[in-house]
């Protein structure tokens, strides 16, 4: 049961749309809208003036496009965390977000159970990409050719790491596992070593190589 309160910015240039986002959003009780903006420069005075939890960014906006504002806002705001909104099934997009830092991706006909999803993982920290994103990145990332064996991972690892590419944050995994958090962040970068995992694409492109999703 969600219980803190996410307070957040939504930054899109269509009235529409960011009604429709508004209208979703407000009748959530743990959701706190502090600010809408209709484009990429609103967006970062935005999160200057109310410092957010969370952003929910479109990629293409005047001014300043989704992306350039999510580098100006991690970079000044890093607690901030931000989630993108789009309209493009574009893998480039993708992985420039999550390059930026951005802790999510998903698309505009997202469904409300799943942007609520998304929602609550980006501002816990873990990082969520749509299923059909994640199917998207899987088949278009290169091959590594590797099979669990080659890439050493203990038992414990291949279940944490089948945990992150269900996008649970680390808190989460600890209690499912019933392990510390700290025990978790340790199996997380013996994974990313053995691996060479550098991101949560990466990670789940690995897990279904190995047929842990």
């Amino acid at each position: 049961m969600q219980t803190n309160i996410i307070r957040m910015v939504i930054a899109d240039d269509h009235d529409l749309v960011r009604e429709g986002i508004h209208v979703r959003l407000a009748s959530e009780s743990y959701i706190d809208l502090v600010g809408e903006g209709k484009n990429g420069r609103e967006a970062v005075d935005l999160c200057r003036a109310h410092k957010p939890d969370l952003v929910l960014l479109d990629v293409s906006m005047p001014e300043l496009n989704g992306l350039e504002a999510a580098s100006i806002i991690k970079e000044e705001l890093p607690d901030t965390k931000i989630l993108f909104l789009s309209v493009y099934d574009n893998d480039e997009y993708v992985q420039e977000a999550l390059r930026i830092g951005a802790n999510g991706f998903v698309l505009k006909d997202v469904s409300k159970p799943e942007m609520l999803n998304a929602i609550r993982l980006a501002s816990s920290g873990a990082t969520y990409i749509g299923p059909r994103l994640s199917k998207s990145l899987a088949a278009s990332a290169p091959s590594r050719g590797h099979s669990a064996q080659d890439y050493g991972l203990t038992n414990r690892e291949k279940q944490v790491l089948a945990a992150i590419s269900r996008g649970m944050p680390n808190k989460e995994i600890a209690e499912t596992m019933n392990i510390s958090v700290r025990t978790v962040e340790s199996h997380r970068m013996s994974i990313r070593e053995k691996t060479g995992g550098g991101n949560a694409v990466m990670l789940t492109k690995i897990a279904t190589e190995l047929g842990l999703t």
